[in-house]
């Protein structure tokens, strides 16, 4: 097999296009997912009753199966209880007007929650429980407790863990190629077959890959730089 340098180059411009629509499949999944997570993660420590074995049953059930089957669940299952109830209730709504991204968005997002509850679950877990009271002693309420005192720690906790899942959210938008969502992946595949060098499409869409995972991997370590640097009491 010969490599052809000057196609990588060509495929690796091609691809560049397809970028916007890779973030904005992550951006959209990890930032529903967060909102799952906390609801779910909530929920589960507060120990709420039939909401929290609900929200345990989503959670094994979403880790215990493969993101590719979520997204085929939803790509198959949604059209089919949107325009059962379409017909029922006679809405002018159908299944074939919804933009295929949107089972993306809606299936990563799903499986971006139940990552990130335990994600979330072990950071407020770390946060030391009499942190809480002393904040309730001195007059604050749950929600104001857990927004200014006890979420700012879990954060800064689950800061390295909430960079993999979005860095794993990244690398799974890839699957958005099977419901005929063009991203990079699937841009490098369109670029291929022109002329069969699929190797060096792929070369190029795993150097594009490489360089986001280490734009987040940077974003994290200046966060976490500041996050450390109010802890230890300094000045921003």
């Amino acid at each position: 097999m010969k490599i052809d340098p000057s196609f990588i180059w060509t495929a690796f411009v091609s691809l560049l296009s397809a970028i916007p629509t890779t973030l904005m499949i992550t951006a959209v999944s990890v930032a529903a997912g967060f909102m799952i997570g906390l609801i779910v993660a909530l929920i589960r420590m507060h120990r709420i009753p039939v909401l929290s074995q609900i929200a345990s049953a989503y959670v094994t059930f979403i880790r215990g199966t493969p993101m590719l089957t979520h997204l085929l669940l939803i790509y198959f299952g949604l059209p089919l209880i949107i325009d059962a109830l379409s017909a029922q209730f006679h809405w002018g709504f159908r299944s074939a007007s919804i933009p295929m991204i949107t089972f993306a968005f809606i299936s990563f997002s799903i499986t971006a929650g139940a990552y990130m509850s335990e994600v979330i679950r072990s950071g407020l877990l770390a946060v030391d429980r009499g942190q809480m009271e002393a904040a309730q002693a001195l007059g604050m309420t749950s929600w104001q407790a857990l927004r200014r005192i006890v979420f700012p720690q879990a954060l800064a906790v689950s800061l390295p863990n909430l960079s993999n899942s979005v860095i794993g959210m990244l690398h799974g938008s890839t699957l958005a190629f099977t419901v005929s969502v063009v991203d990079i992946n699937a841009k490098a595949q369109i670029v291929a077959s022109t002329n069969w060098k699929f190797f060096e499409a792929y070369l190029a869409a795993a150097v594009i890959f490489w360089g986001l995972t280490l734009f987040i991997e940077r974003i994290t370590a200046l966060l976490e730089k500041r996050i450390n640097l109010y802890n230890r009491g300094g000045v921003a």
